[in-house]
């Protein structure tokens, strides 16, 4: 099939595990013997004179980085109008690119890239595929009371009504998607995010550094890894970290990632009086993650909402301990007792008592962790997604476009009775 994925992420450009999950789609597609193409654009705060449009080839895909436009937008600080220029830039590029290339399906990967998807698909006049990886309601725990968080949820709404053939990474998120955007639940694929273990492979040199950086001492060790965003509980690890400590003395928590919860973070470990128990490490490269990863006792994964849980594969494929929330598709991948140890989502004292039995039985913890890496072979396997995402292309049918109105915002909480 001639496939077209839409996507604001893709690499080098990657803001979170959107853009890892398109790579890796898009290039088992193309070695699955697909054709292939990624319309996706530059870092964001350049230009057409620093990064100008670039066409490629890389590993059998064909990939359009659209540069920005030169308008002084800023997707923190005007994101909804950063994003309609963005899609503007798309919309523009994608007819001279595509020059009588016809895709059989437009894939569209989240609200982002909904005009684009939405203008190319009635373009060519192709079924529009939408991956739905997470949504506005969910990052805000259902409540939608900022001006922005509304346009949000309303552009997703329409991406979502607006789809041929609806995409979620979880059950759980196929419950919120149908239930905001008033769909049919049998009309939702789910098909899990996939991982490839051997990316995660370190000398035990790598490790053993790691440890004598953050642990010479020999004691425990934990890590956070991912967004430094309110949704993903980091503060309640934090909060629960004193009494770890009182049980385990010494122990001490990394945290790696980026976001806009940074600061309010540092601000928390001081509160708790555990600062200098926490480390935070910004971003790290992927070889240096993996090395931490191996190095840790236990990685924690404390997320008040949590769309899948990539996160949660990457630790499993390193062989790391795993202690995670049940928050939405955390509770899927993640088999309490079996895989990992879970709690629930908020709950600071089971953080504690999480994380104080691994350490405890360290023994039980690396078999809980076998078990986890035995199942990425199965059903996470990207060989297996990549098949069952085809098959939902192949099925997919273009249906009449009819006019859709504006969706009503919910005036109080949107997952609430």
């Amino acid at each position: 099939m001639r496939v077209l994925i839409v996507s604001w992420e893709y690499p080098p450009v990657v803001v979170g595990g959107l853009g890892r999950h398109v790579h890796a789609l898009a290039r088992r597609l193309a070695a699955a013997g697909h054709d292939v193409r990624v319309l996706s654009r530059q870092p964001s705060g350049t230009d057409a004179t620093t990064h100008p449009t670039e066409d490629e080839l890389v590993d059998g895909v064909r990939v359009l980085r659209v540069a920005e436009d030169p308008a002084h937008l800023e997707f923190e600080r005007d994101m909804i109008a950063w994003t309609l220029g963005m899609n503007h830039g798309l919309l523009r590029a994608a007819p001279g690119w595509l020059d009588g290339w016809r895709p059989d399906v437009v894939h569209a990967h989240d609200w982002l890239v909904a005009h684009a998807s939405i203008g190319v698909a009635d373009l060519v006049s192709v079924p529009l595929v939408v991956t739905v990886h997470a949504t506005e309601a969910g990052r805000h725990s259902g409540w939608l009371s900022s001006v922005v968080s509304q346009q949000v949820h309303s552009v997703e709404w329409w991406l979502a009504r607006r789809a041929d053939a609806l995409i979620t990474c979880s059950e759980a998120m196929r419950a919120e998607a149908s239930g905001l955007f008033d769909l049919d639940p049998a009309d939702v694929h789910v098909l899990h995010n996939g991982i490839e273990p051997r990316r995660w492979r370190v000398r035990r040199a790598e490790v053993d550094a790691v440890r004598e950086r953050y642990a010479p001492d020999g004691a425990p060790l934990l890590l956070y890894f991912g967004r430094l965003e309110y949704e993903k509980g980091v503060q309640d690890l934090i909060a629960a970290l004193p009494r770890i400590r009182r049980a385990h003395p010494g122990t001490r928590l990394l945290v790696a990632g980026q976001g806009t919860h940074a600061e309010f973070l540092a601000k928390q470990a001081r509160a708790h009086r555990v600062r200098r128990a926490v480390r935070m490490l910004g971003h790290l490269p992927d070889r240096s993650l993996a090395a931490a990863l191996a190095a840790v006792d236990a990685v924690v994964l404390p997320s008040r909402y949590e769309p899948f849980g990539m996160v949660a594969l990457e630790t499993a494929a390193a062989g790391a301990p795993l202690v995670a929330s049940t928050a939405g598709g955390l509770g899927e991948v993640v088999r309490d007792g079996v895989t990992g140890l879970s709690f629930a989502p908020g709950d600071v004292p089971g953080i504690a008592a999480a994380v104080g039995a691994v350490l405890d039985d360290p023994s039980a913890a690396q078999v809980r962790a076998r078990a986890a890496r035995a199942r990425l072979r199965t059903e996470f396997d990207w060989d297996r997604i990549t098949e069952s995402t085809a098959a939902v292309y192949a099925t997919a049918r273009r249906r009449p476009v009819e006019p859709i109105g504006k969706p009503k915002i919910p005036t109080g909480n949107a997952f609430g009775p």
